[in-house]
């Protein structure tokens, strides 16, 4: 059995007796914590969806210790500029031990089921819906201009000239 609970703005799958890491809580060392909001639980193979949450289920859990993360090292660079700035920081975390996940009144009550069964899927993909037929707009062409006709210039014959000079030999 596993539930995926959300725990400090995060999601985790959780399992019983099972040691999560978890963003800092205010909570003491040694005391209890209930979280109810759950997401999805998988019992025997059948598997509870919430539509966000699971009304009624929580995880139950208790604070073993509050200690500091590895640190994590931040390095800037930007090449060729001389720019080079190293940080670092340790996140605070709290180890939780899960004791026990709890559905609604100790009973499965879904809100939306799982199931392997697909036999519905097929009746519905043998019956294909008719399309309405898609009429087409008719297409207006743009006006195809012509290119202007060039005209060859007309040679003109030489004028003949009356009188004397026109033929001297």
């Amino acid at each position: 059995m596993f539930a995926i609970v959300e725990i400090a703005g995060q999601q985790f799958k959780v399992e019983k007796d099972q040691r999560v890491f978890v963003h800092r809580l205010e909570t003491e060392e040694g005391k209890k914590v209930e979280f109810n909001n759950v997401l999805l639980v998988e019992n025997d193979g059948k598997t509870t969806v919430g539509a966000p949450a699971i009304s009624g289920a929580f995880v139950s859990a208790k604070v073993e210790r509050h200690l500091k993360g590895d640190k994590v090292i931040v390095f800037k660079k930007k090449r060729r500029k001389g720019y080079k700035k190293k940080n670092g920081h340790r996140q605070y975390l709290t180890e939780l031990t899960i004791e026990k996940i709890t559905l609604a009144g100790g009973k499965a009550a879904p809100k939306k089921t799982v199931k392997a069964d697909v036999a519905p899927a097929k009746e519905v993909l043998a019956a294909p819906a008719k399309k309405a037929p898609v009429k087409k707009a008719p297409v207006k062409k743009a006006p195809v201009k012509k290119a202007p006709v060039k005209k060859a210039p007309v040679k003109k014959a030489p004028a003949k000239s009356s009188g004397d000079d026109s033929e001297k030999k």
